[in-house]
């Protein structure tokens, strides 16, 4: 696809640590566009690059060279306090452990990003996320009180409630049990099925990836190939495919590719 149908993309991306000959490239130069109101997921083995590339289009991080797009916004551009507020007004965030204020009640937590941004949120919509969610009677409990699932659900309300571009979700069921899991993918897949919403999710989970719409499979900081609408066994068996073994489906992107 083009950048001009993308919610997101990078262009010619690379992320080096350290200098000299003991310096490491976890992005190693490749092209990719992450489709508008798509679930895209991320997954390589690990030292792939795929939580480089996450930070990366979230602006968490700073390539060392290429452009990092946000629709037509080049984050490479922006100033630290204009980065900030692009992430808090067009950015949404779902990580690991729901990363929660713990001082906080998880009405309060929902409210944060919106609260700091100096508006006054939605309410119709907020009483909507929160209904969907199910977690109207826990909004007075602090993240302490709450189950992994529970606080994941508030984290998701959260990186909805100011309607953002784009949501990035890093491992979002790592801390997980099973059916927390699952609950969480549908809700994820129901942003984008029924809201509309863009999902990036880095994931190592085969299970977790055929969830999405698109699976983009990096290697050694590069683009190794893609996936549409993947079944965990093609997930599998393209995983495999960087061990030398034939992977059914998967289209080989190399360096430079558009992925």
């Amino acid at each position: 696809m083009t950048g001009a149908a993308a919610a997101a993309g990078a262009v010619e991306l690379v992320r080096r640590y350290g200098s000299g000959p003991g310096a490491v490239s976890a992005l190693a130069g490749f092209t990719l566009y992450i489709p508008a109101g798509r679930f895209t997921a991320v997954m390589g083995p690990s030292g792939s690059g795929k939580s480089t590339l996450l930070h990366c289009l979230a602006g968490l991080d700073r390539p060392t060279s290429g452009q990092v797009l946000l629709g037509d916004t080049r984050l490479g551009m922006l100033g630290d306090a204009e980065l900030t507020r692009v992430r808090r007004d067009r950015m949404g965030f779902v990580f690991q452990d729901g990363n929660l204020l713990p001082h906080l009640s998880a009405g309060e937590n929902i409210d944060l990003a919106v609260a700091l941004a100096g508006r006054r949120p939605d309410r119709a919509w907020r009483a909507e996320l929160v209904d969907r969610l199910g977690i109207g009677a826990r909004l007075g409990h602090l993240p302490s009180e709450l189950s992994g699932g529970q606080r994941q659900r508030v984290a998701v309300a959260r990186a909805l409630l100011g309607r953002p571009e784009i949501v990035f979700a890093d491992e979002p069921t790592g801390a997980l049990d099973t059916t927390s899991g699952r609950e969480l993918l549908g809700l994820l897949r129901a942003c984008v099925d029924d809201y509309g919403q863009t999902v990036v999710m880095v994931t190592h989970d085969p299970l977790a990836a055929s969830v999405s719409d698109q699976v983009l499979i990096l290697r050694d900081g590069l683009a190794a190939g893609r996936l549409v609408a993947p079944t965990p066994d093609a997930v599998l068996a393209a995983l495999g495919a960087l061990s030398g073994e034939r992977a059914t489906g998967v289209r080989p992107a190399g360096q430079g590719a558009r992925a």
